[in-house]
This record gives C-alpha cells, structure tokens and sequence, in this order.
C-alpha cells in the first residue's frame, strides 16, 4: 500500500493536481477565519456552541465551523447546489432548458451560466436573511453585542461578504474539478466536515458526561 502511494507521488501530472487540489483546500479553510464586518465572533461562537441551536449546529458541521465563526463563507455552496437543482427540475417542465441539456457541452455551458446566476440571486436573499437574523440576536441576553453595526450598512456589508464568499467557492470548486482532483465542490463540502469531526467528538463525550 505504501509503495503504491509512493509510485502514485512520482506521476508528476497527478502531483501537480493533487497539490493544486490541497492548496485550494487550505485557502478554504483559512478564509474559514475571516468573519463578516460587524460581528463579534466570539459572542457568535459561543451562541452556536452553548445555545439551543441545533439545525444551526448541523449546519455549522456541515460548512467547516463557517457559521460559528460566522465567516464569509457561512452559507457555504449551499446556495450553489440549491440552484442545480433548481434547473434540474427546470429541465424536466420547461422545454426550452431540456432542449439545451440535449445539445451537450454548449447547451450545459448555457446551464452552468444561468446556474451561476441563481446562485448570485439565492446568495443575496440568503444573505439579507442571516443579516436580519444577526440583528435580532442583539436583542438577546448573552448576545445583545454580537453585531457592533446597525442598519442599512451591516446588511450591505453582510449581504456583500457572504455573497462574495459563496462565490469565491463556487469558483474553488470549478477550478478544483477542471485543474485538481475529483469533484470540487464535494470536495470542499468534505473538507469541511472532516475539519469538524474532532470538534463533535468532543461535544459528543461532554454531552455524554453530563447526561451521565
């Protein structure tokens, strides 16, 4: 098994992709840290952690600790994936989008451009959303000085990094299936949850300790 894996290091095309790929991997999880203008996020740590938060907990697993951080990357390529599928079914009742997913490489191109559009629409509804959401929790004990902007600008600025963020992943992921390894966006969605495996474990033994 070793051996295999040292042979496979020596094909240089398969090196190079598997470092492109690493490398794209490393950037996501260090933007991982940059949160959004505005937000303590020590305060946002400590309510996803602490709180009654349990889709919020999944959802935080699944994007990498994006959300506890409350990063530019919290709505993750969830938005991406949710406009795929969106013209996947399109393609089904609308006969103008099943023509073009029968005219191959150049009907698909089209696919992917209007796909990216969506993702641009769903991002900013979904940004506008959390924005909303951030600045209720300022009106909670415990979290009353999570978010230190108010008004219109914090929810540009949210709605701008998180959009911006999904964005920035929906592009690592191209790149990632065009120039590295496997499917980017899977990819990173892996990623993010094998970088949250040994935070659950823990919060999986303290809650056991203390129901025990």
């Amino acid at each position: 098994m070793a051996h295999s894996l040292q042979g496979l290091g020596k094909i240089p095309e398969l090196r190079k992709r598997l470092l492109y790929t690493l490398g794209m991997l490393a950037v996501y999880r260090l933007g991982i840290f940059v949160t959004v203008p505005g937000i303590d996020r020590e305060i946002m740590s400590n309510f996803i952690r602490y709180g009654e938060t349990g889709l919020l907990g999944l959802a935080d697993m699944f994007s990498g600790g994006a959300v506890s951080q409350m990063s530019v990357f919290a709505l993750g390529v969830m938005p991406y994936i949710s406009a795929s599928i969106i013209f996947q079914l399109l393609g089904v009742v609308i006969p103008a989008l099943e023509r073009l997913q029968k005219e191959g490489d150049q009907g698909r191109r089209k696919i992917n451009q209007y796909t990216r559009y969506a993702t641009v629409a769903l991002s900013i509804i979904q940004g506008f959303g959390i924005s909303v959401w951030l600045q209720s929790l300022n009106a909670q004990a415990g979290t009353e000085h999570l978010v230190r902007l108010t008004g219109f600008t914090f929810k540009f600025l949210t709605v701008l990094s998180l959009t911006s963020g999904t964005l920035l992943l929906m592009w690592m992921g191209e790149q990632i299936s065009d120039r590295g390894i496997g499917n980017g966006i899977s990819m990173i969605i892996f990623a993010g949850i094998v970088a949250q495996l040994p935070t659950a474990v823990v919060r999986t033994f303290e809650l056991s300790t203390l129901a025990g």
